[in-house]
C-alpha cells in the first residue's frame, strides 16, 4: 500500500515505532521507538474477523468456516424458504452490500422477497428495505436462519441483518444492522475479565464478533472516527478496565474495496488521533495495536490476506524494545490477562515485561 500511493506519513506511529517493524516506504525505523514493537503470527486456520479476534483474545481455532464463493448451496436456500417462510428471495451470490441493493433493490420493492448474499468472509447477509420488511421481521428471519437454516457440515461465522431505506438509484443502507454470531469455543480474555468484575468494554463489531459473551459495555460505532472518539471517551471515564475496539473502516471500505489511497487516508486519520489518546494515559496504562488479519488493497481480489499483523505496545515515559516475531495473536490476550494479574489458561506467552 506504502509503495501504491507513493510512501505513507504516519509521524506518531512512526515515533511508535511501525517502520521497524518492516521496510515500509515513508516510515524510516527510529533510533528510539516509544512503544515496544514486533509482530503476531496466526496459528489458526482461517483468516477472517472471528478467527482473528477469537485468537487475539487467546484461543486458536483448529479449523476454518465455510465460505461461499459460488453463493449459497440450492439445499440451503431451500431450507431458509421453508423455515423463513419467505415465499423467495433475491441475489445468493458473492457482492459488495452497497452495490447490491443498488442492483437488486428495485426488484425487492416489488416481490418482497429478501435480498441474499455473502462476501469473502464467512456471512450469510440479508438485506432488506425497512419499509418492506419491518426491522422485527428482518431480525427474526435472520435468527431463524442462524438457528436452523445453517446446518451441518456448513459452519458460517455470522448472519448479518442489513436493512436500507430509500428508491431506485438512492438505495442507503441504515444503522439497524444487526449481527448473529457464534459463540467463541473456548474461554478468552474476555471472559476472565468479565467473571472476576473488571469492566470490559467493547467498541465497534467487538460485540457481534464474540456474540456479546464476557462484555459488560457494547457501544457500536458507524465509523473509524465515531471508534476513536468513543475509545478517547472511554479512556477518559473508566479506571481498572479493558478497552477493546475494532476500527472496521480499514477493512470495509479500503481493503476489501482495493483503494489504497483510501487506506492511505483513513490511517493519517487514525494516525492524527493517537495523540489525543496517548494524552489521556498515565503510568498505569497500556495501549496495544494490533490487527485480526491483512487486507491488502493492492492485490487481485477482494479477500482478506493472510500474514503477520504488526504489534506495537506502549507505555508511558518508556522507550520500546523489539519483541520480535511472535508465535501467535494469542499473546495479545495472555499479555492483558496478566496485566489484571488474571491465571489462565490461554494460548500464548505474554509479552508484559519484556
Amino acid at each position: 500500500m506504502a509503495k501504491a500511493v507513493g510512501g505513507l506519513d504516519l509521524p506518531h506511529l512512526q515515533a511508535l515505532g511501525l517502520g521497524n517493524i518492516a521496510a515500509i516506504e515513508g516510515i524510516p525505523p527510529v533510533s528510539f521507538p516509544t512503544a515496544s514493537y514486533g509482530k503476531l503470527k496466526e496459528i489458526s486456520k482461517g483468516k477472517d474477523s472471528i478467527t482473528g479476534h477469537w485468537e487475539l483474545a487467546g484461543i486458536s481455532i483448529d479449523y476454518d468456516f465455510s465460505y461461499f464463493p459460488h453463493g449459497f448451496p440450492e439445499k440451503m436456500m431451500k431450507s431458509f424458504l421453508k423455515h423463513t417462510k419467505c415465499k423467495g428471495f433475491l441475489g445468493n451470490k458473492p457482492a459488495s452490500g452497497t452495490e447490491i441493493i443498488q442492483q437488486l433493490g428495485e426488484e425487492h420493492l416489488k416481490t418482497g422477497f429478501p435480498i441474499v448474499y455473502t462476501s469473502a468472509d464467512s456471512v450469510f447477509q440479508i438485506a432488506a428495505h425497512e419499509d418492506v420488511i419491518p426491522l422485527q421481521r428482518l431480525y427474526e428471519i435472520c435468527l431463524i436462519t442462524r438457528q436452523k437454516v445453517i446446518a451441518a457440515p456448513y459452519l458460517v461465522g455470522r448472519v448479518i441483518a442489513r436493512p436500507f431505506l430509500g428508491s431506485k438509484g438512492y438505495f442507503i443502507r441504515t444503522t439497524n444492522r444487526h449481527d448473529y454470531a457464534l459463540d467463541p469455543t473456548d474461554i478468552t480474555v474476555l471472559d476472565l475479565l468479565y467473571e472476576k468484575k473488571i469492566p470490559t468494554i467493547g467498541i465497534g463489531k467487538i460485540n457481534d464478533l464474540f456474540n456479546r459473551r464476557g462484555i459488560q459495555i457494547q457501544d457500536p460505532t458507524k465509523s473509524n472516527i465515531d471508534g476513536c472518539n468513543k475509545t478517547l471517551k472511554y479512556a477518559s471515564k473508566v479506571s481498572n478496565s479493558f478497552i477493546f475496539t475494532n476500527l472496521v473502516d480499514f477493512d470495509v471500505y479500503y481493503g476489501h474495496r482495493n483503494d489504497p489511497a483510501g487506506f492511505a487516508k483513513a490511517l493519517k486519520e487514525f494516525d492524527t488521533f493517537l495523540p489525543s489518546l496517548i494524552e489521556k494515559m498515565d503510568e498505569t496504562d497500556r495501549l496495544l495495536i494490533s490487527a485480526d488479519h491483512g487486507n491488502d488493497p493492492t492485490t487481485p481480489g477482494t479477500d482478506h490476506s493472510r500474514e503477520y499483523v504488526p504489534l506495537l505496545f506502549y507505555r508511558k515515559n518508556k522507550f520500546g524494545k523489539d519483541l520480535g516475531t511472535r508465535g501467535t495473536f494469542s499473546d495479545a490476550g495472555k499479555t492483558v490477562a496478566e496485566f489484571f494479574k488474571i491465571k489462565n489458561s490461554l494460548k500464548g506467552k505474554s509479552f508484559l515485561d519484556e
